[in-house]
């Protein structure tokens, strides 16, 4: 009787004896710095946490995990996205989805008889070592939990997770928040914009071409509807972040590829804010012998022109022409385009500004867009940070319905030149240039190879010819585009430097230490002359960076 009751008293303190393990984090044989993992166990329920929520020193949002032993293939999932702010879920789908090969293969871990299962998750090889000796389940993650206490996990043989110490501990400790639950995928999205600050521009934003067009207590429209701005305050954006652009577009009622443009819009006195509610007469105007005017483009003295952001081109009518049916082709519901702009940063960080969004069309449906921007810490990130960036010349004439040219200034051997000062000299100068051809016709220069052409201080310092030959990959973004004889449609031709659904990605031509006072850059492009009714037109853009 004696030796039952010594029995059932182990038995009992067995199951409620509650286990801390502490996991160490190596990649490619160099421990990982930061919070690890931390297990806390016993024969009721498992909490996976970490070492930097037990010290209260955890950045949000932060994650941990419980798992009640009575519930198998059941695991709940908490996190803290910030003060006052907590989501949890409850999945049962993970745990059921793993599928583990038991292997013969046995070692020791902390002194612990230990066996290999392995998995494949996602391309992943991973090898889990688990023990039965403590009669617990546990493990720095859900996978292999069911096995036993895993006390190392090794993925593609690089990152290892490994216990550094077994521990006994006299109490649990406090669990965390499991209410409200929400869907699997409302938790796992609201942790991951949690993880981010979202800069909302534009919320269904209709850009398009009516007298019916109007500007409200917070949206500024011009040009017929075509163009919307609006005032933001931006955060103070600290080092070590990256930011990026996120744009989709949709048409409800143009058919038609347009040019798209995401800009700043300068604050200094004069600025295009005066083309815009005064007409393009308002800003200053550069020539260059050829006869016509060019309002708002080149930077003259304290003007700057609108520094681009973004170019990006809607397809051939996407959602508003998806009816058009064709056998095999699945038409996309809308077009997401997103850079990442980061270079950009000193120009709206911290400060109050206009940011502004054209699609240039004459359509009354036109097009809907939503537009934000997301920053994103990245301490690790090897980007070259500038200091300072300054607007030198934008031809995209968002102003078209009020008179502004055509980028057509490269039918003269001067082409485009701007003149700017530097009073202290730059370092580690260099342009960020975006460029794009266009004139639609068979020998319009959209779709002819030009070579452009850079000169600083009257010397050549880049010279490239600017093509996009991938056009076709976006066949199903462009439902309204007009199939030919010869089985191509005409979203499928390569073009200067676009293509129908796209962005126009920037380059950046280093220019190296520029010494303190005036300097004079020029772009040449060997422009194509007229054919009846039609003509080219070249947009470029070009914002000066440095320290």
């Amino acid at each position: 009787m004696r030796a039952l009751l010594i029995l059932l008293l182990t038995a009992i303190n067995s199951q409620a004896q509650t286990y801390k393990i502490s996991y160490d984090r190596i990649s490619n044989g160099k421990a990982v710095e930061g919070s690890s993992p931390v297990v806390f166990t016993n024969s009721d329920k498992t909490l996976v946490t970490q070492s930097a929520i037990l010290a209260g020193k955890a950045s949000l949002p932060y994650e941990q995990t419980l798992v009640f032993q009575d519930q198998p293939g059941v695991f709940y999932l908490s996190a803290v996205l910030g003060a006052n702010r907590t989501v949890a879920t409850k999945d049962s789908t993970t745990i059921a989805g793993q599928q583990l090969e038991l292997r013969s293969d046995r070692k020791k871990i902390l002194g612990y008889e230990c066996k290999l299962a392995h998995a494949v998750i996602n391309s992943n090889s991973i090898d889990i070592w688990y023990t039965e000796a403590l009669g617990v389940h546990g493990g720095p993650s859900v996978l292999g939990q069911r096995l036993g206490l895993v006390l190392e996990t090794i993925r593609n043989g690089q990152f290892v997770v490994r216990a550094r110490q077994i521990e006994k501990v006299k109490a649990f400790p406090s669990l965390p928040a499991l209410s409200p639950l929400s869907d699997l995928l409302t938790y796992r999205d609201l942790l991951w914009r949690s993880r981010f600050t979202t800069i909302p521009l534009f919320r269904q934003q209709v850009l398009n071409f009516s007298d019916d067009a109007a500007s409200n207590d917070s949206i500024f429209r011009f040009g017929g509807g075509s163009i919307a701005v609006r005032k933001i305050r931006f955060p103070e954006i600290g080092a070590g972040s990256v930011a990026f652009l996120d744009v989709t577009e949709q048409s409800t009622g143009d058919a038609y590829d347009r040019t798209g443009s995401v800009f700043l819009l300068p604050t200094a006195d004069p600025s295009f804010w005066d083309a815009l509610e005064k007409g393009v007469d308002a800003v200053p105007v550069y020539e260059n012998g050829n006869g016509k005017k060019y309002q708002g483009m080149v930077r003259s003295g304290a003007y700057e022109p609108l520094l681009e952001l973004m170019r990006f081109f809607t397809p051939f009518g996407v959602k508003g022409y998806n009816h058009l049916q064709l056998k095999n082709k699945v038409w996309q519901d809308s077009v997401s385009y997103r850079q990442d702009i980061t270079d950009l940063i000193p120009a709206f960080s911290g400060k109050e500004v206009y940011v502004g969004i054209v699609i240039g069309n004459y359509d009354k449906g036109g097009h809907t867009v939503n537009a934000n921007i997301t920053v994103h810490t990245d301490p690790d990130s090897e980007k070259p940070g500038v200091a300072k960036v300054l607007p030198l010349f934008n031809t995209v004439n968002i102003l078209e319905m009020r008179g502004q040219n055509y980028g057509s200034m490269f039918d003269v051997e001067k082409g485009l030149e701007v003149t700017f000062t530097l009073p202290e000299g730059a370092r580690n100068a260099r342009l960020r240039y975006i460029v794009t051809g266009h004139g639609g016709w068979e020998h319009g220069d959209e779709f002819m190879r030009k070579k452009n052409t850079l000169l600083l201080d009257g010397a050549e310092r880049f010279a490239f010819t600017p093509w996009r030959t991938d056009c076709g990959s976006y066949r199903l973004a462009n439902p309204a585009s007009g199939n030919f004889e010869n089985g191509l449609s005409s979203s499928d031709y390569s073009r200067s430097n676009w293509c129908p659904g796209t962005t126009t990605n920037p380059i950046w031509i280093d220019l190296g230490d520029l010494a303190p006072g005036t300097h004079t850059l020029q772009v040449k492009i060997p422009m194509g002359a007229p054919e009846g009714g039609s003509f080219s037109a070249w947009n470029v853009s070009g914002v000066l960076e440095y320290n």
